[in-house]
């Protein structure tokens, strides 16, 4: 029974490809286009971008001077589009802090709610990406899109599974959302010309046939995943039809057309790109074309997972990134870990500026957008999640005010992070009394 039912999950696997991501089975080891005066307007677009490991805090964060924000060394990428950008100092999640597991129980940043500790039947909270892809997906061919450049590796510490290092967005408290780390894949869930979603309909009804026979292999607790997996294939179908009629009908329907029509970023080749710091551009590249297209408003993008270990020999650094996140203070490890932290806003502020270069009416597509950067931890080297490390870019459609740094208390035990996220979320148009750990919302963005 054990090989059958293994064998029935590898078909199932198989069935699903690229397409889904099968649920964590212990039994078988928009808002939309605002009217002003008449006039339709751009709508509001939101991204939540991450890298692993921390930071090297000596040199991250920023200040309010005299001339408006001034950035620490390693935010100073930043300074093209400086009057478009907040820092957050001092927000934290209260459930990362107390118990064992280093990395894992603190990625919950877009949930705010306690990683269990488990190596089977993993729960984070519905992040709040899904919550506003709910509301505004049904404007887009892509309801939302989970984009990185690492998947999965399977292993465990401290009684938690490495799944959780993986993803940043959950469609469900125990589902993450599924993620697309190749640059062709998620060009074609974007840019398709109806093709790939012919072939994806195949796909679906070959992966509910082997989801069907599998039933009978799983344990209670898994068919409840099942159950949870089959409704996001339904999902999924539901946004081929709805891409499909969005397609057939452009944005005329809409009041509102994107000002690039289309693509200008060429198909990428299949497979993983050989130089890592072409892949992290590239998928940075794809967010700012979906988002100038609008074929999505929701995205999340992991630039590395947690305990991510890439190599940044390219820029001449030593090692990989977690090791030299463990710097020990180590002037060389440091030295390195410094530069990976640059390496990765230099390229979050080059997306920044392709945003900003692209008008939309009266506004960019950056000042109608909200593009949050983010790690798990604060200090890499001890754990540290008491503060984490936020940068806010983007005027949500006038609704932002920039250039400035907003520093919290860390006395104050009101500086949850969540209530940044129910201010960003009321902003998507989405209205809610509470999300995770919080139940007002941050009024300091305005």
């Amino acid at each position: 029974m054990k090989n059958s039912a293994l064998s029935s999950r590898r078909q199932f696997l198989h069935g699903a490809g690229v397409l889904l991501g099968l649920p964590w089975f212990e039994s078988v080891s928009s808002f939309g286009a605002p009217v002003v005066k008449g006039t339709p307007q751009a709508p509001r677009r939101f991204a939540a971008c991450f890298f692993g490991n921390g930071v090297n805090p000596h040199h991250w964060g920023a200040g309010n001077g005299a001339g408006g924000l001034e950035f620490l060394q390693t935010l100073k990428p930043l300074e093209p589009v400086k009057d478009q950008v907040i820092v957050l100092k001092g927000l934290w999640n209260p459930t990362t802090v107390a118990g064992p597991g280093g990395h894992y129980p603190k990625m919950n940043i877009l949930s705010g709610l306690k990683v269990k500790q488990t190596t089977t039947d993993v729960e984070v909270g519905v992040t709040m990406d899904q919550i506003i892809a709910a509301k505004v997906g049904r404007e887009t061919p892509v309801a939302s899109l989970a984009i990185g450049t690492e998947g999965p590796k399977y292993s465990t510490d401290s009684g938690y599974t490495s799944l959780y290092s993986a993803y940043l967005s959950w469609s469900s408290p125990t589902t993450p959302a599924p993620k697309e780390i190749y640059p062709q894949q998620a060009f074609d869930q974007l840019f398709d010309d109806g093709s790939k979603r012919a072939r994806d309909k195949s796909v679906l009804d070959l992966v509910l046939s082997d989801a069907r026979s599998l039933r009978g292999k799983l344990s209670r607790r898994d068919g409840q995943k099942l159950d949870e997996y089959l409704a996001s294939v339904r999902d999924l179908e539901q946004r081929i039809e709805r891409a499909e009629k969005l397609n057939a009908a452009e944005a005329d329907t809409r009041g509102w057309q994107p000002s690039v029509r289309t693509p200008w970023l060429a198909r990428p080749a299949s497979g993983i790109p050989a130089r890592q710091e072409e892949h992290v551009r590239l998928m940075l590249d794809i967010m700012v074309l979906a988002f100038q297209m609008d074929r999505t408003r929701v995205i999340t993008n992991m630039l590395t997972n947690d305990l991510s270990n890439m190599n940044f020999g390219f820029i001449g650094v030593k090692g990989g990134q977690h090791e030299l996140s463990h710097h020990a203070n180590d002037a060389e490890r440091l030295d390195g870990y410094q530069k990976s932290n640059e390496f990765m806003v230099q390229a979050w502020s080059e997306a920044l500026q392709k945003m900003h270069a692209t008008r939309e009416g009266e506004r960019t597509l950056l000042e109608n957008s909200m593009i949050l950067l983010t790690s798990s931890l604060y200090d890499g080297n001890a754990h540290d999640s008491t503060q984490l490390p936020l940068v806010l870019a983007g005027g949500g459609g006038g609704t932002l005010r920039g250039g400035r740094c907003i520093e919290f208390d860390k006395k104050d035990e009101n500086r949850k992070l969540c209530r940044l996220h129910l201010a960003l979320m009321e902003r998507m148009g989405v209205k809610t009394d509470r999300f995770g750990d919080a139940d007002n919302s941050l009024g300091e963005l305005a």
